[in-house]
């Protein structure tokens, strides 16, 4: 019985060892496997990462030790060899001025050789008395003295009314009042005052902002100035309002003429207008001073209040 029991017993410890080794054993193989997979990948990533850094490295050389290329070769996307509308090394002014650092400058074929000139030559200078007209404007004085400036001769409109005008007493009469078109309205609101201390009828005022004005497009005054040979300074005192003003200017002889203009589209303007001329005696000086456009239903008119000479 006891050796029936011991048969039973080392029989069973040959059938099977202990259940906790086979485990022990698994865990550490499993362990093992994992670590060497963990390096395994680890290397693969660093050697990756080297390979990219020697990649960028090999292309960053390449790059900077290639020759810059010329720019008269680049494409649409190119960089030019000198930023546009500088002057060239040449001395001449075109699409390219001085080169870029770095960059090359753009080659150029050698200039031509001049080409002479065909232009007619100069006119010689105008002899004294000939035909000449110039016109210009300017801002009106706050104060005009008449008496000083129309060494001549002067007219002043509107003291009286729109038909109303005064003359310089001992004046030369060169200024001669055309008309115009439309009817004239006196008006004493002007900014700008004129005196003088030798008129007639009115002998003298210290200051009047009297003038007369023409409404509408189209119409406005005509005057005149006789020449006589020698060169004359005109000087035509007018305005605005709410209107286009243009002053026309030119010579009975026919030959130079000019224009000047005044514009206010919203209230009233005033100007002072020089016009230099000289025209044979029996001839004259002839100018317009008329509405080009109104801004307004409200009769946009231009405004005269004198006109000098000297």
């Amino acid at each position: 019985m006891a050796d029936e029991d011991r048969t039973r017993a080392g029989s069973r410890a040959g059938d099977a060892p202990p259940k906790h080794r086979p485990r022990a054993i698994t865990a550490g193989v499993t362990r093992r496997v994992l670590r060497r997979a963990r390096r395994r990948r680890r290397w693969a990533v660093e050697g990756a990462a080297v390979l990219v850094c020697l990649v960028m490295l090999v292309s960053y050389l390449a790059t900077r030790s290639a020759p810059a290329p010329d720019d008269d070769q680049a494409g649409p996307g190119g960089v030019s060899a000198r930023p546009p509308g500088l002057p060239a090394a040449d001395g001449r002014t075109g699409e390219a001025g001085p080169a870029t650092p770095g960059l090359r400058p753009r080659q150029r074929p050698p200039s031509p050789d001049p080409t002479p000139s065909t232009s007619e030559p100069a006119p010689p200078p105008a002899k004294p008395g000939a035909p000449a007209l110039t016109v210009s404007r300017g801002e009106m004085p706050a104060i005009v003295d008449l008496t000083a400036v129309g060494a001549r001769d002067w007219v002043h409109w509107g003291e009286r009314g729109g038909r109303s005008t005064n003359r310089k007493r001992s004046g030369s009469g060169e200024i001669i009042d055309g008309g115009g078109p439309g009817r004239r309205v006196g008006w004493d609101g002007n900014q700008e005052y004129v005196r003088w201390a030798d008129g007639t009828p009115e002998r003298s005022t210290n200051g009047s902002s009297n003038g007369v004005y023409a409404c509408g497009a189209g119409n406005g005054f005509s005057l005149a100035v006789a020449g006589s040979g020698e060169p004359r300074t005109v000087q035509l005192y007018g305005g605005i309002w709410m209107a286009r003003g243009r002053l026309e200017a030119r010579l009975s002889t026919g030959g130079p003429a000019s224009t000047a203009h005044l514009e206010d589209p919203y209230t009233s303007q005033s100007a002072q207008f020089t016009i230099r001329f000289t025209v044979p005696k029996g001839a004259r000086l002839l100018l317009n001073w008329t509405v080009e456009k109104v801004f307004t239903p409200h009769c946009g008119n231009v405004g005269l209040q004198a006109v000098t000479v000297r």
